[in-house]
């Protein structure tokens, strides 16, 4: 997001903040809520338009979402009505701002249930789980294959086990990817969790197990570099061949053997 979506984003999440605390454990279902406004966004590029321009009267535009959303809970409708008098710098900075937000939404269900930290270790999980799995990576952000098919394959993964809060968080990625694969979802979901805790999530993937010592010694390294806490996640992966590829945020550190000969055939190719 630019400059001018991001303030408008930062400015609908201080609101929604007090929201979510009174709503406790119910968050979970005003987030499923507003992922039906990200929905109906991205169905409609006319839509997106109309809610998106800043030159449409913010109340005309708050008045037709309210149709929009209908039955839902008037909190949400509020929240929808606040987005779209905000001003964007794109019109798909709407609806990434409206999943944002519905995220935001489950988590602190999860915040207000005392799970956020399973939460967070069972995403954690499903990533570690899906390391290895490249056909089923694949599948799961394939948009040949329905989204509902995609949503069942992950409950059939989690076969019932975890949170509630991490079983909608894991469907909404496969149903709804929105151009991202569904690890890299699992990732911006652990930042947002992080940002939650203020704190960063740095995804470390090896050929091999790090020891406790170099566990601690990359974790001092990363949060000097960064200047805040980093929780080191760690994920093994012996298709790396050798080397650390390190994650925080979008910023990406890859040294890994693979990503070494990959370099040195372009180089070659060239």
């Amino acid at each position: 997001m630019r400059g001018t979506s991001r303030a408008s984003l930062a400015a609908v999440e201080e609101r929604l903040e007090p929201v979510l605390t009174a709503a406790g454990t119910r968050s979970s279902e005003l987030g499923e809520q507003l992922f039906a406004l990200v929905d109906a966004l991205d169905s409609s590029a006319a839509l997106r338009r109309t809610l998106g321009d800043p030159s449409i009267d913010g109340d005309a535009k708050a008045s037709l979402v309210a149709q929009l959303l209908g039955t839902a809970d008037p909190l949400v409708v509020t929240v929808a009505q606040e987005l779209v008098r905000a001003r964007w710098s794109a019109d798909a900075d709407l609806a990434e701002a409206a999943e944002r937000l519905g995220f935001h939404a489950v988590l602190a269900s999860a915040e207000a249930d005392g799970v956020l930290a399973e939460v967070e270790e069972e995403l954690f999980r499903l990533t570690r789980a899906l390391a290895g799995q490249r056909d089923v990576r694949r599948t799961l952000f394939d948009p040949a294959i329905p989204g509902d098919a995609r949503g069942s394959l992950v409950d059939g993964i989690l076969a019932g086990r975890g949170t509630a809060q991490t079983a909608i968080l894991a469907r909404r990625a496969a149903v709804a990817p929105r151009g991202r694969r569904y690890v890299a979802t699992l990732g911006h979901l652990a930042d947002l969790i992080a940002e939650r805790r203020n704190r960063q999530v740095a995804t470390v993937t090896s050929a091999t197990a790090l020891d406790a010592a170099q566990r601690e010694r990359l974790t001092q390294i990363l949060s000097e570099a960064y200047g805040r806490e980093i929780q080191l996640n760690v994920i093994l992966d012996p298709q790396v061949l050798g080397g650390l590829r390190i994650q925080v945020g979008p910023q990406v550190v890859d040294s890994t053997v693979l990503s070494r000969l990959a370099d040195a055939r372009r180089r070659l190719a060239g």
